[in-house]
């Protein structure tokens, strides 16, 4: 039997009828939404995703590395522990739930997150792959969207969008018109992180090799590298970070993930907002600090056998990429004192991160978004940028909301306040206060009125 999750070539049931809301794109946090609003009577939602079958970063699933956030930020255990989509539920349900117990790490490995979301989408009636929407538009209050699939072309009618189309990867301007001509089977290879694992063996075989931007995806293909690295190999790691910093993750800080913390960024001017997220990098981007100590390991055998130097710069930035000889030649500057430097390489990675990128049909329904003044979307502060409160984003907030908006941790919660939001009922209680700390000054935007403790002490120290 045909199972509407993976099976792109069956007919949708939906086509005809107004659904409550369609999301577009499977990743974690639409998946998330469908496997809540499973639970929600009378809810009836579709979630599209293009792709043909669910693959979570495929490039980067690289052996042994696991989630930088624990198990319990899976799709649906902060808003609902007793769902049945639970990642618990997935080990029990594959006869996995004893070795993960006496494993005794919160920490699921990516592959096996990878194969949780896989369980989960084929579960979910409601998830759709190989369903690619070309356009959307409105009309008496319902959004039409053309859906592109193997069958053909449909229809689907909605009263809300929930707009979860993912991030793209980023690659520096300097770098761009290199990698859009790079060929893939030249003896030069030049690659996104995005795409590692597919041509990581085309990398090792390369005597010098590049890896540039920051962030776990970085060290994660830099410490791959360096470990089957020959004694006559060499390897470069380039940072325009000050330094190889670490993910913050002592427990203050944690409470940061925090609905009131998302209050109080939200109700802060734009640029305050810009200029904190400038700042937050190793709150959401920084390196397992474990993982930061391996590669001190490595380096540090490396230099006792007597191997050949690597080298790691930091506080350089990639100025130009060049084609040269059958290599690339990176020129560099460092941020700190100015100097500039050109360095050979045969091939190169750059795991440069990734950026939200506005899907093309929202162009047949630009009527209905709400846009900030330099044109990024007005998303308020329950995740909506329709101006009748009717589309919702999923990490498409960074802007409006802080780095809360990319954490696998706050999925559960935002999909709370979106599916309250759609229903006009609390179907999922949703925590308004968990921090000790107080982010802001009581009575500003964003920040309610002290507590009573914190009243009498106010008053006590006045």
């Amino acid at each position: 039997m045909p199972n509407p999750a993976t099976d792109s070539t069956t007919t949708d049931a939906h086509t005809g009828r107004i659904l409550d809301a369609i999301g577009i794109g499977a990743g974690p946090f639409n998946l998330g939404f469908a496997a809540l609003a499973d639970n929600v009577p009378g809810l009836d939602v579709l979630v599209l995703e293009a792709a043909p079958e669910l693959s979570w970063h495929p490039g980067m699933m690289l052996e042994g590395t696991h989630l930088q956030v624990p198990f319990m930020a899976d799709l649906v255990t902060m808003a609902d522990p007793t769902n049945r989509h639970s990642f618990l539920n997935y080990l029990k349900e594959s006869g996995r739930i004893y070795p993960f117990y006496i494993r005794e790490d919160f920490y699921a490995l990516r592959a096996e997150y990878n194969n949780y979301l896989r369980w989960a989408a084929g579960r979910l009636e409601s998830v759709r792959f190989g369903r690619r929407v070309v356009a959307a538009s409105f009309d008496a209050g319902v959004y039409t969207l053309e859906v592109e699939h193997d069958g053909g072309t449909s229809r689907l009618r909605t009263r809300r969008l929930v707009l979860g189309t993912g991030t793209s990867p980023e690659v520096p301007a300097a770098a761009r018109e290199a990698l859009a001509a790079a060929d893939a089977h030249s003896g030069a290879p030049l690659v996104h992180s995005s795409t590692y694992r597919q041509d990581r063996d085309r990398l090792r075989s390369r005597r010098r090799i590049a890896v540039v931007g920051s962030g776990q995806s970085a060290a994660e293909v830099f410490a791959e590298l360096l470990g089957g690295l020959d004694d006559d190999q060499e390897l470069l790691w380039v940072t325009r970070s000050p330094r190889f910093f670490p993910l913050e993750y002592t427990k203050l800080t944690l409470e940061m993930t925090s609905p009131e913390y998302i209050d109080h960024f939200h109700g802060l001017p734009q640029e305050r907002r810009d200029r904190l997220n400038a700042t937050q990098k190793p709150l959401f981007k920084g390196i397992n600090a474990d993982l930061v100590n391996d590669i001190h390991e490595m380096l540090y055998r490396r230099s006792v056998e007597g191997a050949s130097p690597v080298r790691l710069l930091a506080a350089t930035s990639l100025e130009s990429l060049e084609q040269d000889r059958g290599g690339w030649q990176l020129g560099l500057r460092n941020q700190d004192d100015g100097g500039t430097q050109v360095i050979g390489v045969d091939a190169a990675v750059l795991a440069t991160g990734y950026a939200y990128r506005e899907p093309a049909f929202l162009a047949g329904i630009a009527d209905r978004v709400e846009r900030l003044p330099d044109g990024r979307l007005a998303v308020d502060r329950d995740y909506s940028v329709g101006t009748a409160g009717d589309i919702l984003v999923q990490n498409a907030e960074l802007h409006t909301h802080g780095f809360t908006a990319p954490d696998l941790g706050m999925g559960a919660y935002r999909n709370s306040v979106i599916i309250n939001r759609i229903t006009g009922v609390e179907h999922y209680p949703v925590e308004r206060r968990i921090a000790f700390q107080e982010f802001g000054t009581p009575g500003t935007p964003g920040n309610p009125s002290p507590t009573p403790s914190a009243t009498s002490l106010q008053e006590a120290t006045a």
